[in-house]
């Protein structure tokens, strides 16, 4: 058996979580550092990606270990927030050695939220500084970060944490920034498509749907075309080698189909990026068959968990509101 975490409970010792949020501009950016360096990999599944230094993640690239991941609003205009990032890393002197000085390694990946808000103001250098800055172990979910202005499937998306304590001792966790262009519940009855994996603990944050009436799932979607994309970073204190981190990625991905209906839509960018403390000299087959496991259920929790702690925004309603 496994152990449902969330919250503090959730994040990994060595990981720290930050967000910028700009509820002006409805967008933000989100920054999981590990300064110490953590092996990483990705696996991108949506047909719409926009992301940075996510070739090097690939097993038989040559750089095998990562220093922060960025997720962010602002369509590719946000890929400018990671410079903020390495600035902050740089100044900490983290990174990758090289001759000239540590080079930090800050993969990121991008959801479209532009339009959204009162102004045009993409995530830029400052935008990723401060996520930086405001790391810390403590994690705030729903409408914040890369969450501020997302939309899952007609409802306000957001950003969500879950994971597990596993019976060998490893643990595995989820941080997830959902903007999908597929819907996260069932459109007849309200309920959840990730609800059957939440924890006793959270299912309080579920809605009373007792009057909620809709109509059955068709699969069109006249709004929101090509503005999607939902981002993931699961991570595992367990020593994976770099094939085996891109192993649970991949595995990961099943929690966004799990989570959202349709997934890895021509429309968006689905991106699982992959995190592995320690040393990287591998675990045997069968704990990372229950560590993948384990990640796609923790991003499917990830995912319910943002839909449920995300309030409205102009024009957006909340899940919590539109099912009750």
């Amino acid at each position: 058996m496994a152990e449902a975490l969330w919250g503090k409970g959730a994040l990994l010792s060595g990981i720290r979580i930050g967000h910028f949020t700009d509820l002006e501009a409805l967008t933000g950016a989100t920054v999981v550092l590990v300064e110490e360096g953590a092996v990483g990999a990705v696996d991108v599944r949506g047909a719409a990606p926009g992301t940075r230094e996510t070739d090097l993640l690939l097993p038989e690239n040559t750089v095998e270990r990562v220093h922060a991941v960025l997720l962010t609003g602002g369509s590719a205009f946000g890929l400018r927030a990671a410079d903020g990032v390495v600035r902050y890393l740089a100044e900490r002197k983290r990174g990758f050695p090289t001759p000239g000085g540590v080079v930090p390694i800050v993969p990121a990946a991008v959801l479209y939220d532009l339009g959204r808000g009162k102004v045009h103001r993409p995530p830029g250098t400052e935008a990723g500084y401060q996520a930086a800055l405001a790391a810390g172990e403590v994690v705030e979910e729903g409408g914040v970060g890369a969450g501020t202005g997302a939309v899952a499937g007609g409802v306000k998306g957001g950003v969500g944490l879950a994971g597990y304590l596993l019976e060998e001792g490893y643990r595995v966790m989820a941080l997830v920034a959902v903007n999908s262009l597929g819907r996260p519940f069932d459109p007849l009855t309200g309920r959840l498509y990730g609800e059957d994996l939440l924890a006793e603990g959270e299912r309080a944050l579920l809605p009373d749907r007792s009057r909620y009436r809709g109509n059955p799932e068709d699969y069109r979607f006249p709004f929101l075309l090509g503005q999607n994309t939902t981002l993931a970073v699961v991570a595992t204190d367990a020593p994976l080698s770099k094939a085996q981190a891109r192993r649970l990625a991949i595995m990961a991905q099943d929690g966004i189909a799990r989570a959202i209906r349709p997934a890895h839509t021509p429309f968006d960018g689905d991106v699982v990026f992959a995190l592995a403390l320690g040393e990287g000299k591998g675990v045997d087959p069968y704990t990372l068959l229950r560590l993948g496991a384990h990640a796609a259920d923790a991003v499917a929790r990830a995912i319910a968990r943002a839909v449920l702690l995300s309030g409205s925004a102009p024009g957006i309603p909340a899940y919590r509101e539109l099912v009750a």
